[in-house]
């Protein structure tokens, strides 16, 4: 997989750099560590640490390949540094490696593979880490079940496998219990993140400012505020009141709810701000479409925060939902002006700005000049033309986007159906809809209902029961 680099070791100008600020910091000499194979050892791993530390990861890999003897610790280290790098293909590669060389996992491998895992959505790969955890009797390793909680809460349907270790586990930390609510709230289920939180307060389990952050986001997606209430009132007796990170969740609460007056109000009360902060109430304020988000926007870079990719889409999707052209042209003028323009996020967002706001032709340069696009980038862009009457021109763009290889899903269909019935254009939008079972999507009752209105504008509604009656006829 890698072509090992000849390297003289510490003599690389960032090795020697960093070992120069390793000696003087701990006041060892480089003659006392590198003495024998072990020292050796020791100084090379933490070199290899630095090198992920400082993004050197080639640097790192070939330092790693130069060491003639590598223990478990080093094999960690490497395994760890590229999970810590986001390269978790070579992280679960290295860990293959160490197998294949009879090197023994300990339970810090085992719980770095797993995160690999995790990251990668691979369910099968983390169920042979599993089994080996088992093998080695490291299942009971804290570190390792609550590695195993996070992959399985991950990466399986349901959380039944993650509950599964969890009833099976002697020993239980605060990462234990915020791994499992965590695990219900990213995939929806705040009722069943809010449950095991409850059921950490009446196991009288250690709670850090993380446990109620991930609980009071729980509030947030099933929209009670009164749940997130009582939690705002246990935060306020656990002392975390001032504690930034879960005061910005209570506004985040606050605004998903829907409580845009009290959420000011909390707001305006807080010791503390920081970007997020103003991130969280001016996307509660566009959510809802106030005209408040401008202000907001105005409001924080005046007092000193400077916007980024996520302010600058919030403030962009508000423009769209106001209809408001010369807030939108002046805002994306800011995005020029830091050069944020090439962010995919953002230019989505301004075709759907210019668009909305009436401007089809900034939005189509917008489209144009964009170096990589995604399916919500054609789908706004259809959505647009759509909107606009350029019937022919969505059909176009729904024809370059299947040649491009992104495949097309139900919202795509849906404006390619609705932009062919604006405009008048019958057998390209039957013709869209039949290419449907092309790529697996099966017409729900919205789409039926574009193909009514396509045919009703055209005189052949008769076309649609026949459509119903071959269906059902193939079921």
């Amino acid at each position: 997989m890698y072509a090992a680099r000849k390297i003289v070791p510490l003599s690389n100008k960032h090795s020697l750099q960093w070992v120069q600020n390793y000696t003087t910091r701990t006041k060892i000499p480089i003659a006392n560590l590198s003495k024998g194979a072990k020292g050796s050892a020791i100084l090379a791993t933490n070199v290899m640490r630095s090198f992920f530390d400082n993004g050197l990861i080639d640097d790192a890999r070939a330092l790693f390949d130069e060491m003639p003897e590598r223990d478990v610790v080093m094999w960690t280290a490497m395994i760890a540094g590229y999970t810590s790098c986001n390269q978790y293909v070579h992280a679960w590669t290295v860990f293959c490696e160490m197998v294949n060389n009879w090197e023994n996992p300990n339970a810090f491998t085992l719980s770095n593979v797993l995160k690999a895992c995790k990251s990668l959505q691979c369910l099968a790969r983390g169920g042979l880490v599993h089994g080996m955890a088992i093998k080695l009797g490291l299942e009971g390793s804290l570190y390792v079940d609550n590695a195993l909680m996070d992959m399985y809460a991950t990466c399986c349907i349901s959380m039944e496998d993650a509950c599964s270790i969890f009833r099976d586990m002697k020993e239980k930390n605060m990462v234990t219990w915020t791994t499992l609510i965590t695990g219900y709230t990213h995939r929806g289920d705040g009722y069943g993140g809010l449950q095991v939180f409850r059921e950490m307060l009446l196991d009288e389990a250690e709670l850090n400012p993380h446990s109620f952050s991930i609980a009071i986001r729980a509030c947030a997606a099933i929209g009670s505020n009164t749940f997130g209430r009582q939690i705002h009132a246990a935060v306020i007796k656990n002392g975390l009141g001032s504690n930034l990170p879960v005061m910005n969740s209570m506004l985040d609460m606050y605004c998903r709810c829907g409580f845009l007056s009290e959420a000011n109000a909390y707001f305006y009360e807080m010791s503390e701000k920081n970007l997020i902060t103003w991130n969280t109430l001016l996307a509660g304020y566009e959510r809802l479409g106030s005209k408040e988000a401008l202000n907001i926007f105005s409001q924080m870079e005046s007092e000193g925060f400077r916007p980024n990719c996520f302010t600058f889409t919030s403030i962009t999707a508000a423009c769209a939902n106001l209809a408001v052209l010369n807030c939108g042209q002046q805002v994306h003028g800011g995005i020029i002006c830091r050069g944020l323009q090439g962010n995919l996020v953002l230019a989505n967002a301004l075709i759907d700005m210019y668009a909305k706001c009436g401007s089809i032709a900034d939005s189509r340069k917008i489209f144009r000049e964009m170096s990589d696009r995604n399916l919500v980038s054609w789908t706004s862009m259809m959505i647009g033309y759509g909107a606009h009457g350029y019937g022919k021109e969505a059909v176009k763009l729904f024809d370059e986007m299947v040649v491009s290889g992104i495949r097309p899903d139900r919202i795509v269909f849906m404006a390619a159906l609705s932009a062919c019935s604006h405009a008048g254009l019958i057998d390209e939008g039957l013709r869209c809809f039949e290419s449907m079972s092309n790529y697996n999507v099966t017409p729900d009752q919205e789409i039926y209902g574009c193909v009514v209105d396509l045919l009703g504008r055209g005189g052949r509604v008769g076309r649609i029961c026949k459509n119903e009656e071959v269906d059902e006829k193939n079921r």
